[in-house]
């Protein structure tokens, strides 16, 4: 009996392992379908955001968002810069008509913000007031903002430094354009130097050698003087053509010392980022576009720098051409009308690369359905990866563009179907390109397809890389540095 029962035991024990391996197996089967299942429903793609019923606004800002902190810098640089500049009479650079009548109907007001300046040559760089307007909104009515503002640096994933860069470098050069380039009497130059002193200073620069803190720097010569120092930060900025460029010229006068270049590293696409300029021209909606009689359409200075000079060329190739027209001039208080007429009448509007590879005029033609000929090699395009410009837009090499004759042809080769449905996407599109949120000051609830939420998601999409850039540097021994590599495709 004795083998028998021995079998019997080890039959049973044998099935109860069995049973305990299987019941495991079943236990840990189950916890990676809900780990799976958990973590997949906490990746939310963009898109789908505003079109699901099924996630309030609220959970939104739980689930998927980025933790802002907002350096603390006085007054005196960001808001109270508006103070200084509706303060002061203006001359040709900073007048306009409308900031004229913005200036005489504040004369009898006592405004906490006051308005950004209507001037074309500051408006189109507005970002960095609706982007602090928006984290300047109560808590209680930022259920569409993206970023969720902390007021805890160790909770921030960025710090955001409100510095009003644009207000600053164009005050300057209106009030004294001789000093601009210099750093004694330069206003600018002394306001740019307090910020990066300040933000030095922090805890939170020191805990990440600035490279978690975003700098808006839309004005190609914004806080010109202190790039290098902040080199390291995430930048916003409309392209990297203003980063290439001679910024001063050699003492010596014959020839271009290396000293007084940008150095390409210091913008990359992995860690900065591409925004849209401010449109000047209102929004033309899809069911108010009209028949348009031009076939394209271009208004501008005729003569640019650098990679501009291409504008040059193509103007004496298009200007006699029948169903194009090409203007001479800016869409300020006199030729804005005129500008409004000639796009909305228009099949397509030319975008030649001018001093920097972009230009407001790209977001001026899509605000009015005007399918975009964009005419430059190197340009990088804002939101690219949440936008296709492919849909509504098109992309002509320069050398094809200089041909005689090549350019009308191609796009008198686009069928009625082909434009309409252009125009169809770029409607779409128009919304994520929109700044102003229709509240006084800048202050209010923004649209959640809008341009600011947009800027804050493709900064969160650079997140991994920086926090790794943070690490790497925190292990680096003393007196060894890392060699600098350039990014700037």
């Amino acid at each position: 009996m004795a083998p028998k029962n021995g079998f019997f035991t080890s039959t049973t024990a044998s099935t109860s392992l069995t049973s305990i391996f299987l019941l495991f197996t079943f236990l840990f089967t189950l916890s990676l379908f809900l780990f799976f299942l958990i973590g997949s429903s906490h990746h939310i793609d963009y898109p789908s955001l505003s079109s699901s019923p099924l996630i309030s606004q609220n959970h939104l800002i739980t689930l998927d968002s980025i933790k802002v902190y907002v350096s603390e810098l006085p007054r005196s640089l960001n808001y109270g810069l508006l103070d200084k500049y509706w303060s002061f009479d203006s001359d040709s650079r900073l007048g306009s008509d409308a900031d004229r009548e913005i200036r005489s109907s504040l004369s009898h007001k006592t405004l906490e913000i006051l308005p950004y300046p209507e001037n074309p040559l500051i408006k189109q760089y507005s970002a960095e007031y609706w982007i602090l307007g928006d984290l300047s909104t109560p808590l209680e009515e930022r259920t569409t903002s993206f970023a969720k503002r902390v007021f805890d640096v160790e909770e921030a994933d960025v710090v955001f430094v409100p510095f009003f860069a644009t207000v600053s470098a164009e005050m300057q050069l209106g009030m004294a354009k001789g000093v601009f380039r210099k750093k004694i009497g330069n206003e600018d130059y002394e306001r740019q130097r307090k910020v990066v002193d300040l933000v030095k200073k922090s805890k939170a620069w020191k805990r990440s050698g600035g490279r978690d803190h975003v700098f808006v720097l839309t004005d190609p010569v914004a806080m010109w003087h202190v790039r290098a120092e902040i080199a390291p930060a995430i930048l916003l900025v409309v392209d990297f053509g203003g980063w290439y460029r001679l910024d001063s010229k050699s003492s010596g006068g014959g020839g271009n010392s290396s000293s007084d270049l940008i150095q390409h590293t210091q913008v990359s696409l992995l860690k900065d980022v591409i925004i849209p300029y401010s449109h000047l021209l209102p929004r033309l909606h899809l069911s108010e576009n009209k028949n348009r009689d031009t076939l394209l359409y271009f208004k501008g200075a005729k003569h640019r720098h650098r990679g501009g000079l291409v504008r040059e060329k193509l103007w004496d190739l298009l200007v006699d051409k029948p169903g194009v027209i090409m203007e001479e001039g800016f869409p300020n208080a006199t030729g804005r009308e005129q500008s409004i007429k000639g796009m909305r009448s228009s099949e397509f509007c030319l975008n030649p690369a001018g001093d920097t590879p972009t230009s407001c005029r790209l977001f001026d033609a899509i605000q009015s359905l005007c399918i975009p000929v964009i005419v430059s090699d190197n340009i990088e395009l804002p939101f690219e990866g949440m936008v296709d410009y492919s849909e509504f837009s098109v992309f002509v090499a320069v050398s094809d563009a200089l041909k005689p004759n090549w350019l009308v042809s191609h796009l008198r080769s686009f069928s009625r179907e082909q434009k309409d449905k252009f125009r169809r996407k770029m409607a779409e599109a128009q919304p994520i390109f929109q700044y102003e949120n229709g509240h006084y000051g800048g202050i209010g609830p923004i649209p959640e397809d809008g341009a600011v939420n947009h800027i804050w998601r493709k900064v969160h999409q650079k997140l991994p890389l920086i926090k790794e850039a943070i690490v790497r540097e925190k292990r680096r021994p003393p007196g060894v540095s890392i060699p600098r590599r350039c990014h700037c495709t």
